[in-house]
């Protein structure tokens, strides 16, 4: 069965160009597009698919407000960000609004639905030079990875916490998700973060994929 897939971009030839790429593979199907922000929450509310590629820069509402409207509205597709902006504090700001996610527009078709496979599969995605972008971002904040000892191995309850921290999800929301009191939840997170040796969530899903557990 294929991959259903939401395209979202302000400008006609590039999702016209993307689109015909992704026709290309026999994995996935474009099932909707949209040009803004508002037109990708109603889109994907209506057809549901199994992953949103969204642009950030875009009229009426950004990608980034789209996708926190989305989570909002507990829209479970999860989304990857597809932008030209090498930019970490998109990339932040992605991370933080729930992108599973973000790749640049000059990925190849290969890795493209390699991520989009993966995303729909649970994980996230994020290119390495993106990663890169991110551990930036990291060294430039008050507390260096540099400086943090070696992390302590995660259950495999926690990994799961944790991709849905990654994924923009609340306490609640993953409490919901996974059948849990929201107190259990609360104690995973902060077994996470005291394991990776980290102060937030923002900086634990950073700190993973550093480490490649994301």
């Amino acid at each position: 069965m294929k991959i259903s897939i939401v395209l979202v971009d302000d400008q006609k030839l590039v999702r016209d160009g993307i689109h015909s790429l992704l026709e290309l593979s026999p994995e996935v199907e474009v099932v909707a597009e949209a040009s803004t922000g508002k037109e990708a929450v109603d889109v994907v509310r209506e057809h549901k698919p199994d992953v949103v590629l969204m642009d950030i820069q875009m009229p009426q509402m950004n990608g980034i407000e789209a996708i926190e409207k989305m989570v909002e509205e507990k829209l479970s597709s999860p989304v990857i960000i597809l932008t030209t902006f090498d930019d970490h504090e998109l990339v932040l700001q992605g991370i933080r609004a729930g992108a599973r996610g973000y790749l640049l527009k000059d990925v190849s078709l290969e890795d493209l639905i390699d991520a989009i496979k993966h995303v729909h599969d649970g994980g996230t995605m994020v290119r390495p030079a993106i990663t890169d972008t991110l551990l930036r971002a990291v060294d430039s904040s008050a507390q260096s990875f540099d400086t943090l000892p070696d992390p302590q191995d995660l259950t495999t309850k926690e990994l799961e916490v944790l991709r849905l921290v990654a994924g923009g999800y609340s306490n609640r929301e993953i409490s919901e998700g996974l059948k849990r009191s929201e107190g259990t939840i609360k104690n995973h997170v902060s077994n996470i973060l005291s394991k990776l040796g980290v102060r937030d969530r923002t900086r634990a899903v950073l700190r993973a994929i550093e480490l490649g557990m994301l």
